[in-house]
């Protein structure tokens, strides 16, 4: 009898399917890392010591929400580079040491206070560096493993778990926040450990090297730019001066025009360059252009429809059907459990049919989907019934594992060989800068819905429980993203605001309505639901223009490297011998690579 060959081994006869479920892990891990801390914060600045909504605080809250995610969209197209040009395996299997160690780190923070705050910052940075290598070379190395008809049902299954870890974290967070919030971190070093010798062992290089130089102003330019644009963007939720939000603060005026003006300079340094981080030309290739498009307004949506919920949940609905402001990170978990499903069982669906049918009427049905879910959770009150907001979310799931996987599908299959590592670290950094983006954006749209009636509303509230008028005015006056971040946050914001003083002052009757679960729920609900109607609009026309981006994206189109240069390929297997992009308006020949045929179905 024939021995099965070990899994641990560079030889396995199955390599593609090792390849798969290897970088599938890494996928999973890096992206359940990218959520699970936000609903896990109220359990780490509490373990920490430290109240993230005090004066001098709120930029440690911000700079955990966002280190990460900002590190993996800054850095995933120059790992990309360096593992077209050194080996993508290698780049890979090097994120997942810095990854795993970044994670032992963060379990063992030393300190409390701000330096606990600091360290956790920093080493999730060093996470996110690992993230980038992870992210930037997982879809390369599987598109050079799988032949062009069955890289959907790979790429599916791999994006799946990209998108999904990003749901998954917001369960496993709440679950391992009641239990500890070092556990939050620790969870991924065992799956790191195993991880990293898994990929030493058994993965090796498969595709096309593109050696030489690395572009260093190309590098710098977008690093700076991306991270000065998306740092801006953040603080610009942030107050200033007398406005409830930061968007006159000349320090975010200079990063947001700044980093624009380095992107910019970016193209063209890249369309000089000999030897360039990134080929700009790619983009002449409308499915790869398309599909970067929807993918980066899906990402928005998605990010912004996670932190959402999350407010909509922990702050209001949860509290007010008598649940613990402590417990509200695990149910809020738990109660979207429908999105999760609903992705899980679309995505690896979608991406398997899309290696027959193609990705455009999956991923545009999807986005369709998906707006709809915008508009019915616009339409649902605030208190609102379970079911009906399960539902909603469930077909959210479903729409956004329907686009996932055919849309990075079509994105890998439309590139040259030697390309295959940019192009996979500039879908990386399309997504990851989308849910980035998605903190500036819909977090400055809440606010600016919440401080149309907030005010007022915070004023009658208090006056009508014995707090004198002038100190309920000026409580109303406070910036409304305190308000925002309590709810976020899971906390009642009530007794901080008040004081001691201002309480003690009350009748007990009083002082137990202002601090209990119902007080601040029911206050802010009427607000929050007109941030929301301006929230979930903005989010339905961002996914809307998604789906026409991903309508005329062309026909499936595959560039295949051949010896005898281009070809286009039609469905019954004839050629006419003509450069494809006649119908659909791609190019096939890339300027960087010759000799490749395009197929087209």
């Amino acid at each position: 009898m024939a021995s099965r060959p070990a899994l641990f081994t560079k030889d396995h006869p199955k390599y593609k399917w090792v390849a798969l479920s290897n970088t599938t892990l890494g996928m999973l891990m890096a992206t359940i890392n990218s959520s699970i801390v936000i609903i896990s914060l109220p359990a780490i600045f509490k373990g920490i010591d430290l109240n993230p909504l005090e004066a001098g605080n709120v930029s440690y809250l911000l700079w955990m929400l966002m280190g990460y995610m900002l590190i993996t969209a800054v850095l995933v197209v120059t790992f990309g580079r360096l593992g077209d040009m050194y080996g993508r395996v290698r780049i890979y299997n090097l994120g997942f040491v810095v990854f795993t160690a970044g994670s032992i780190a963060l379990a063992f923070d030393p300190f409390q206070g701000g330096s606990g705050a600091m360290w956790l910052i920093l080493w999730r940075l060093v996470q996110g560096v690992g993230g980038a290598m992870l992210f930037a070379n997982s879809t390369a190395i599987l598109t050079d493993a799988f032949p062009a008809n069955k890289r959907g049902m790979a790429l599916g299954i791999n994006q799946v778990a990209a998108i999904a870890g990003s749901f998954i974290g917001l369960i496993v967070g709440g679950l391992l926040s009641t239990i500890d919030w070092r556990a939050v971190f620790f969870v991924s070093v065992p799956v790191g450990i195993v991880g990293t010798i898994w990929s030493y062992k058994s993965l090796h290089e498969v595709g096309v090297k593109n050696r030489g130089s690395l572009d260093w102003p190309g590098n710098i330019a977008f690093a700076v730019g991306l991270t000065s644009l998306l740092a801006a963007i953040t603080y610009g939720i942030q107050p200033y001066g007398g406005s409830s939000t930061g968007w006159t603060n000349p320090w975010v005026l200079t990063g947001i025009i700044g980093g624009i003006v380095l992107l910019v300079a970016f193209v063209f340094i890249e369309l000089r360059t000999k030897q360039p981080m990134f080929e700009m030309r790619l983009f002449t290739i409308r499915s790869f252009a398309m599909a970067n498009l929807a993918g980066l307004l899906a990402s928005i949506g998605r990010g912004g429809l996670q932190f959402m919920l999350i407010i909509w949940l922990q702050g209001i609905w949860l509290p007010l059907h008598g649940y613990s402001y402590e417990d509200t990170p695990l149910w809020a978990g738990i109660y979207l459990l429908p999105l999760t499903i609903g992705f899980l069982i679309a995505g690896p669906l979608s991406g398997t049919l899309s290696d027959r049918f193609g990705a455009k009427f999956f991923a545009t049905t999807g986005l369709a989907l998906v707006a709809a879910a915008f508009v019915g959770l616009l339409l649902l009150p605030v208190n609102f019934a379970y079911l009906a907001f399960a539902a909603i979310t469930f077909v959210s799931g479903i729409g956004s594992g329907m686009f996932g996987a055919p849309n990075r599908t079509a994105i890998m299959n439309s590139v040259p060989a030697n390309q295959r590592g940019s192009a996979s670290g500039m879908a990386g950094t399309v997504q990851n800068a989308g849910t980035s983006l998605s903190i500036g954006i819909f977090f400055s749209l809440m606010i600016a819905g919440l401080a149309t009636t907030l005010p007022q509303t915070l004023a009658k509230g208090l006056t009508s429980h014995g707090v004198s008028q002038t100190v309920a005015g000026q409580i109303a006056q406070t910036p409304p993203v305190g308000t925002l971040f309590s709810a976020f946050l899971g906390y009642n914001p009530i007794q901080n605001l008040l004081g001691s003083k201002v309480l003690g002052g009350l009748s007990q009757a009083d002082q137990a309505t202002l601090t209990g679960k119902e007080f601040f729920p029911q206050l802010i609900s009427g607000p929050f639901h007109a941030g929301l109607v301006v929230v979930f609009t903005a989010a339905t026309i961002m996914t809307v223009i998604a789906a026409v981006a991903s309508l005329v994206r062309g026909k499936k189109f595959v560039h295949l490297d051949l010896p005898s240069g281009p070809v286009d390929v039609h469905e019954d297997g004839s050629d006419d011998g003509a450069a494809v992009g006649d119908r659909d308006g791609s190019r096939a020949g890339s300027p960087v690579t010759a000799p490749t045929a395009v197929r087209e179905s």
